[in-house]
C-alpha cells in the first residue's frame, strides 16, 4: 500500500487552484493539508468552489500559515513565484508551480515575451518543463516541475509531430489560430470579462505577439528545429476550451502515410493524447467541447497534398491539460506512481 503524501496548494482560489483541489480530493495517493487565498483566508473553500460542496471541510488559510509538506502546488500570478521561491523550497522538497515563472530556460525570454527580467534566473534551470509527453524523463528525477501555457500546450500538440520526424519545411514557418474560452482570462473580472462585453464575442486579442509564443519555440529547439512561430489568439464564447489550428508546409515528397506515421510514433503510448481523423461523422477533427474537466488532448490533421500545406489541429480544455491536469501527470511521475492516478475522467457527451 503506498503511504499517502502531504500537498498543499498555495494560491488555491482562483479556476486553477479549484480545478486542481478537485483532482486532489480523490486522488488515491494524495491528502490535501492546506490551501492557501489572501483574500478569503477563513472561510471554506466551497464558498468559492461551489462544486466541491460537501466534499471537503477544508478552510483556505492565508500563505504566512502554511506548514512543511512533501509537496507544493504554486498557482499563483506570473511573477509571484520568482520572488517568494526559496521561501517555498523550504517548506517542501518538490514544488510544481503552475505559472509561467519558470517555464522558459533562456532568462533573455522572459524580457522579450513577458516584459520584464526574470528576478531569479539561478532557479530556471532547477526546473524541468512540465508537458510529460515532451520531457517525462527528466521529471522522473525532478524536484521542482514548472507549469505548461495551455495555448503553448495545444501548439505544440498540433505541431510537435512533424518537426520531430524532419516533415517540416522550415523556411515557411508556422501560423497557429488559437481559439479560446473565457476562463483562460482568470477569475479575476475586467472590463473585457464583464458578461455584456465577453458574452457571444468573437474576439482578436492578441494577433501577434503572443507570450506562448516562447514555449512552443523551446519545444521545438529540442528537436534541432528552428522555424519561425506566428501564434493569433481569439476568444470565443466558451467558458472552457483550447482549439489550436496551425498550418504548416511539409517537404516536397512528403505524403499524408508519412503524416500519420509521425503522430502515431510520437503518441502511440501517451495515455492521454487521442489521434482523431475520422472520415465521417460531426467529430471528424478534434473539438474541445467534448474534453472538458478532462486530461486529454485530441490532435487530429488534414493534408492538401498540391500546396504540401498540414493544417495541424489540437483540442484541449485549457485548465486541464492545459494546466492543472498535466500537474497532477507530472507530481505522478515525479512519484513513480501510475501516470493516470487520479486523471480517468473522460469528458461528457452530449455537454
Amino acid at each position: 500500500m503506498t503511504t499517502k503524501i502531504q500537498i498543499s496548494i498555495i494560491g488555491a482560489s482562483g479556476y486553477t487552484g479549484g480545478e486542481l483541489l478537485r483532482l486532489l480530493l480523490d486522488h488515491p495517493y494524495v491528502e490535501v493539508k492546506q490551501v492557501t487565498s489572501e483574500r478569503n483566508a477563513g472561510n471554506f473553500v466551497h464558498f468559492t468552489h461551489p462544486n466541491l460542496r460537501g466534499r471537503t471541510k477544508l478552510q483556505f488559510v492565508s500563505a504566512s500559515e502554511v506548514e512543511p509538506a512533501d509537496l507544493l502546488f504554486l498557482c499563483l500570478p506570473h511573477g509571484s513565484a520568482m520572488n517568494k521561491i526559496d521561501h517555498y523550497a523550504a517548506l517542501a522538497p518538490r514544488i510544481i508551480d503552475l505559472s509561467a515563472d519558470f517555464r522558459l530556460r533562456n532568462p533573455e525570454d522572459y524580457v522579450r515575451w513577458y516584459g520584464k527580467a526574470h528576478t531569479n534566473p539561478a532557479w530556471l534551470d532547477k526546473f524541468v518543463y512540465g508537458l510529460p509527453e515532451l520531457t517525462r524523463e527528466q521529471m522522473r528525477t525532478a524536484h521542482y516541475i514548472s507549469g505548461v501555457g495551455c495555448n503553448a500546450t495545444a501548439t505544440n500538440f498540433a505541431i510537435y509531430p512533424l518537426f520531430a520526424h524532419k516533415l517540416v519545411d522550415e523556411s515557411r514557418g508556422v501560423i497557429c489560430e488559437l481559439k479560446v474560452g473565457s476562463s483562460e482570462g482568470g477569475n479575476a473580472s475586467s472590463d473585457a470579462t464583464h458578461h455584456p462585453e465577453r458574452a457571444g464575442v468573437m474576439r482578436s486579442f492578441a494577433p501577434t505577439g503572443h507570450r506562448h509564443t516562447a514555449e512552443v519555440l523551446q519545444a521545438l529547439r529540442g528537436v534541432d528545429a528552428q522555424p519561425e512561430v506566428h501564434l493569433s489568439a481569439t476568444a470565443v464564447d466558451n467558458v472552457r476550451g483550447v482549439l489550436a489550428t496551425a498550418h504548416v508546409f511539409v517537404k516536397a515528397g512528403v505524403e499524408e502515410k508519412d503524416l500519420f506515421k509521425a503522430y502515431r510514433q510520437t503518441y502511440r503510448d501517451e495515455p492521454f493524447v487521442r489521434i482523431v481523423k475520422e472520415r465521417t461523422g460531426i467529430y471528424r477533427f478534434p473539438e474541445p467541447k467534448i474534453l472538458a474537466g478532462s486530461n486529454y488532448a485530441d490532435v487530429g490533421f488534414e493534408f492538401d497534398p498540391t500546396t504540401r500545406r498540414v493544417v495541424a489541429i489540437s483540442a484541449i480544455d485549457n485548465l486541464m491539460k492545459g494546466a492543472a491536469g498535466t500537474a497532477v501527470q507530472g507530481m505522478n511521475i515525479m512519484h513513480g506512481w501510475e501516470e493516470t492516478a487520479g486523471l480517468g475522467f473522460t469528458g461528457l457527451h452530449p455537454v
